[in-house]
C-alpha cells in the first residue's frame, strides 16, 4: 500500500504517531459526535426491568449479586500472576470483594473464607468454596470475584436476551459457608 490508500489506513505512520502526546484517536463516528441513527442524535435504550433478573429473581433476603472481573495481570482467561495491583491483591485470586456494610450485615471479617452458591431453580447446585473476603468500595448488595475462578457459579442459560453475552455481571448468590462451617439460616 502506498500514497493516498496508506494515508487512510488506520495504522499509517504508526511508529511515528505512537509517540504523539495523548496518543492518536481512531476515526470513529461516535468520537466525532456523528450518530448514525434516524434522528442523527445519540439514542439510548432502557432495560425492560431494573433490579430483578427474569432468569433468576432474587428471593432470599440474604442474597447478593456477584459480578465477575479480571485482574490487571490477566487477558481473558489467561492469568499471568496471582497479583492484582488494580485492587491491592497479592498472591491470591480466590477473593470476593465486598463493601463493609454488607460484611457487617453478613457477620463477616476481612480474610474470612466463604462458600457461595448460585440461586437458580434448575436442579443443579453451583458452588465455589474457599473465597477470601476483601473489603472494597463496591455498591451494597453486590460482590465481585475473579473469573474464571467464579465461572462455576454462572449457569450456561443465564445470558443477555439479544446479544447472548453470559450474565457474568449479575449472578444472584448466597453465602452458604463461612470458614468451613455451614451458614445459619
Amino acid at each position: 500500500m502506498s500514497g493516498p490508500l496508506l494515508a487512510r489506513h488506520p495504522f499509517h505512520d504508526f511508529n511515528e504517531r505512537m509517540w504523539t502526546p495523548g496518543g492518536f484517536p481512531r476515526n470513529l463516528p461516535a468520537r466525532q459526535r456523528k450518530w448514525q441513527t434516524k434522528s442523527g442524535k445519540a439514542e439510548f435504550s432502557v432495560p425492560e426491568t431494573l433490579g430483578e433478573d427474569p432468569d433468576m429473581p432474587e428471593r432470599e433476603p440474604q442474597s447478593l449479586r456477584l459480578m465477575t472481573l479480571r485482574s490487571d495481570s490477566q487477558f481473558n482467561t489467561t492469568i499471568y500472576s496471582l497479583d492484582d495491583r488494580f485492587r491491592g491483591i497479592s498472591g491470591d485470586r480466590m477473593v470476593i470483594f465486598m463493601c463493609e456494610a454488607d460484611m457487617t450485615r453478613h457477620g463477616l471479617q476481612k480474610n474470612d473464607r466463604i462458600t457461595l452458591r448460585t440461586i437458580a431453580d434448575d436442579g443443579f447446585e453451583r458452588r465455589v468454596a474457599g473465597l477470601r473476603i476483601q473489603p472494597y468500595d463496591i455498591p451494597q448488595g453486590c460482590i465481585a470475584g475473579y473469573y474464571p475462578e467464579c465461572n462455576p457459579l454462572l449457569p450456561l442459560w443465564h445470558y443477555a436476551k439479544e446479544s447472548k453475552v453470559p450474565g457474568a455481571k449479575s449472578i444472584p448468590v448466597l453465602i452458604v459457608e463461612v470458614n468451613g462451617r455451614p451458614r445459619e439460616a
